[in-house]
């Protein structure tokens, strides 16, 4: 259900559970982790995070949120391990993001989205606490109050007012959004693995 492929410094992480709105189980995201392992330890330049079908995830399972995963800290684990990769990181968004599965966006350094993706997080809702990284990356991305009308006012954003918040950076449509992310990741190729790091370091040191 989690595919990862490498080639020429680019690799790309795939969710395939389309049948279950790729809703995410406990496997699955120990699975996404010994992934982004494995590509910290290669000469990954950039890396694509994506989904097969009309939604990028629906966030837990629904039978495993029931059983303690909307909770557990395998997100905060994700979510953590791609803030870390020296790498560019693009979320290639195929559709709407939801609930935990919004960590993994977050911490990606670009997101990209279909014009029929939406964006909500009922956490309120819901009466979990986000995950701890969650709150801190939307807000610097969108501003408190556009990030308490995500995870406090119930929101569900759409495409456009997502870009128009900034918490995506450009709407692509469904047929080039793998070769948009591929051209964004065009320069990093291009570089070698350290010159793109220090370049990430530079931008997101404090």
């Amino acid at each position: 259900m989690i595919q990862l492929s490498q080639q020429q410094g680019l690799a790309q992480i795939s969710i395939h559970r389309a049948e279950k709105a790729n809703s995410l189980t406990a496997a699955m995201l120990t699975r996404i982790c010994e992934a982004l392992d494995e590509v910290a330890r290669s000469d990954c330049r950039a890396l694509i995070l994506t989904a097969e079908g009309k939604v990028f995830s629906a966030g837990a399972d629904l039978d495993e949120a029931r059983a303690g995963l909307a909770t557990s800290p395998l997100w905060e684990q994700v979510s953590g391990r791609i803030a870390a990769l020296p790498c560019l990181t693009i979320a290639a968004l195929n559709g709407t993001l939801a609930g935990g599965a919004f960590g993994m966006a977050l911490a990606c350094d670009l997101r990209i989205a279909v014009p029929q993706a939406r964006f909500f997080y009922p956490v309120m809702k819901l009466g979990f606490l986000p995950q701890p990284s969650d709150p801190a990356r939307l807000c610097a991305l969108t501003g408190p109050a556009r990030a308490k009308m995500i995870l406090m006012a119930g929101c569900k954003a759409s495409a456009d007012q997502a870009l128009n918040w900034g918490l995506i950076d450009q709407i692509v449509e469904p047929d080039a959004l793998i070769a948009t992310a591929g051209t964004l990741a065009q320069d990093c190729l291009s570089a070698a693995p350290d010159h793109v790091a220090a370049i990430k370091r530079l931008i997101d040191q404090p």
